[in-house]
C-alpha cells in the first residue's frame, strides 16, 4: 500500500481510484462496509482517503484523548484489507476552511481525480460540516464521479460505532470490542526504552508508549504480537499490562509486553499488539516476591486462552 500525505502533484498512477472516505478510527466493521462498496464500485485501485490529525484533534488539541488508533495503526489496518492508496491528507486550517463545493473541486477532483467515491450514510465535509452524502451526490453528478452512499452497519439495534467500543473497552470487554471491530483490538508502535524492571523480575517486556490513544482498562491482557519490522519479523504470543505500574510509584500510562519464548533484542521495531482478554485490573502488591507470582499465573492463564487463538 502506497501512502500519500497530500492532495497535490500525486503521480499519474496515484490518481483515478474509487475510494473510501472518512476518519476510519478503529477500522471497524461499519467502515469495512464501506471500504467493500468502494471495491465493488468500479474496476479500478482500491483507495481511502482519511485525515491526519484527526479532524476532532484539530478542533479540540486540549480534549482527552479518544482515538482507537494511531496513524500508523490505522495504515497497518488499512493495508491488511488490500488497499491500494491510502490518501492520508493534512486537517488543518486551510483544508477545514473549504467549502464542501471547493473540497469536492480541488481536493477529489483536481487532486486526486477519483472515479467514484463511498461514504457512510452519516458523513458530513466542508467548512463547518455544511456537505453531506446527499451534497457529494449531488458534486459528483456535476463534477463527473460517481458516488456510492452505504448504510450504516449494526447488529440488531446496536450500531457499530467507534463510540460503542471506546466504551467496550475501557470497560475491559475485549471480545464485545472484537465483534463490531472484526478484528482485536490492537495497539502499533516503536519499542521504547524503559526501566528495564520486568528483565529483572525474569520477565522482559517490550514498552510501547499509548500517548494520544483511549485507553482500555488499565490491567493485565492475553495479547497476540505481531512484530513488523526487524530480522525477528513474525507473530507471537504473549502477556502485557497497560497502566500506570502502582507497584513502582505514579507513571505516565504505557503498554509492556512479555512475548513468550523470546529472548531477542526489540529496541526500535515497531510491533502490533493485539488485547485478546482482559484478565485482571492492575494492582500494587505486598512485595516484589508477591508481584511475581501473580505475573506467573498471569502467564499460565493467557497461555491457555491463546492456545485456541
Amino acid at each position: 500500500m502506497r501512502i500519500h500525505h497530500d492532495w497535490k502533484a500525486l503521480p499519474l498512477d496515484a490518481r483515478g481510484a474509487t475510494v473510501a472516505m472518512g476518519n476510519f478510527d478503529g477500522v471497524h466493521l461499519g467502515h469495512r462496509s464501506v471500504i467493500d462498496a468502494a471495491r465493488a464500485a468500479c474496476d479500478a485501485p482500491l483507495g481511502v482517503i482519511t485525515f491526519e490529525p484527526h479532524p476532532r484533534e484539530f478542533f479540540a488539541p486540549d480534549a482527552p484523548a479518544f482515538r482507537l488508533m494511531n496513524a500508523e495503526s490505522r495504515a497497518n489496518r488499512l493495508a491488511r484489507l488490500g488497499v491500494d492508496h491510502l490518501y492520508e491528507l493534512p486537517f488543518d486550517a486551510v483544508l477545514a476552511g473549504l467549502s464542501p463545493e471547493a473540497f469536492a473541486r480541488e481536493v477529489l477532483v483536481d487532486g486526486l481525480g477519483v472515479r467514484h467515491i463511498t461514504v457512510g450514510a452519516d458523513f458530513c465535509f466542508g467548512r463547518k460540516r455544511s456537505g453531506d452524502a446527499q451534497t457529494l451526490a449531488r458534486l459528483g453528478h456535476e463534477l463527473g464521479f460517481g458516488v456510492t452512499v452505504a448504510p450504516l452497519v449494526g447488529n440488531g439495534a446496536v450500531q457499530y460505532s467507534s463510540t460503542a467500543i471506546r466504551k467496550a473497552l475501557a470497560e475491559g470487554r475485549t471480545r464485545e470490542a472484537e465483534r463490531m471491530l472484526g478484528h482485536w483490538h490492537r495497539i502499533d508502535g516503536e519499542v521504547l526504552h524503559g526501566d528495564k524492571r520486568g528483565r529483572e523480575l525474569g520477565y522482559p517486556t517490550a514498552n510501547m508508549a499509548v500517548d494520544g490513544l483511549h485507553l482500555p482498562a488499565f490491567g493485565i491482557y492475553a495479547v497476540l504480537v505481531d512484530v513488523l519490522t526487524g530480522p525477528d519479523r513474525g507473530s507471537y504470543k504473549g502477556v502485557a499490562s497497560i497502566g500506570v505500574r502502582p507497584m513502582f510509584g505514579e507513571n505516565r500510562p504505557n503498554l509492556e509486553v512479555h512475548i513468550f519464548d523470546f529472548a531477542a533484542d526489540l529496541y526500535g521495531q515497531h510491533l502490533s499488539v493485539a488485547l485478546v482478554e482482559y484478565l485482571r485490573p492492575e494492582a500494587k502488591f505486598d512485595g516484589l516476591p508477591a508481584l511475581v507470582a501473580q505475573m506467573d499465573r498471569d502467564s499460565v492463564r493467557a497461555r491457555e486462552i491463546l492456545a485456541t487463538r
